[in-house]
């Protein structure tokens, strides 16, 4: 009887003998698992002739995923760049033939528009998400939000005619009941949400410091 030998990489042999797709999660991550589950009205315990919770969960998420907001504004002649109202320039109006409908401005804000009375969640249920089960610590929630591509100029005048806005996929940090504002942080090219120092953005971005 000989005694077992376990070899030195035994973990390099390991991963070279992974064969097809795995399950596992391999991308980094600043956002929970659960805050890309979609609310699902449903009992815990399955109904007969009805589909298991977490089968309805994972399909409702994987139909929401293939949406793309732009793209569905655009289906319906929307452009995304013209929502947010510019300083009003008399000295540049086109002329009435380049305008379709009316040669006036965007002037009104979209919150004026905004209705969230079939809303799933509530603020306050959204940035619940961001909560790990036994953690005290909040994670950011994902979100896409209009915000324009110039991060210096869209802070000192966000109604600047220059200004381009687009869809950005964000992480949520925190909501201001009082202002009815969210408050957002644009994603790294990882998908990540870090501050300069490249450390997660924790607990809406207060420190112990303040």
């Amino acid at each position: 009887v000989t005694k077992f030998q376990m070899p030195a990489d035994f973990r390099s042999l390991l991963d070279k003998q992974m064969v097809g797709p795995s399950t596992e999660t391999l991308t980094e991550s600043d956002f929970p698992e659960q805050s890309f589950k979609p609310k699902v009205q449903m009992p815990f315990k399955r109904v007969p002739g009805q589909n298991p919770r977490k089968v309805e969960e994972e399909r409702r998420r994987r139909h929401y995923l293939s949406f793309d907001i732009a793209e569905l504004l655009s289906s319906k002649g929307i452009d995304s760049n013209q929502l947010i109202p510019r300083h009003y320039d008399p000295d540049n109006i086109p002329p009435i033939e380049e305008t379709k409908e009316s040669v006036f401005p965007i002037y009104l804000p979209l919150k004026v528009f905004d209705n969230d009375e079939y809303d799933c969640r509530t603020p306050e249920e959204w940035m619940s998400l961001g909560l790990e089960p036994g953690s005290s610590k909040r994670k950011p929630v994902p979100g896409k939000a209009l915000l324009p591509t110039d991060d210096v100029l869209g802070h000192e005048d966000p109604n600047n005619q220059e200004l381009i806005y687009k869809w950005i996929d964000v992480g949520v940090l925190d909501y201001d009941k009082e202002t009815d504002l969210y408050l957002v942080h644009k994603t790294d090219k990882k998908g990540l949400v870090r501050d300069e120092e490249g450390r997660p953005i924790l607990n809406g971005g207060v420190t112990p410091q303040g």
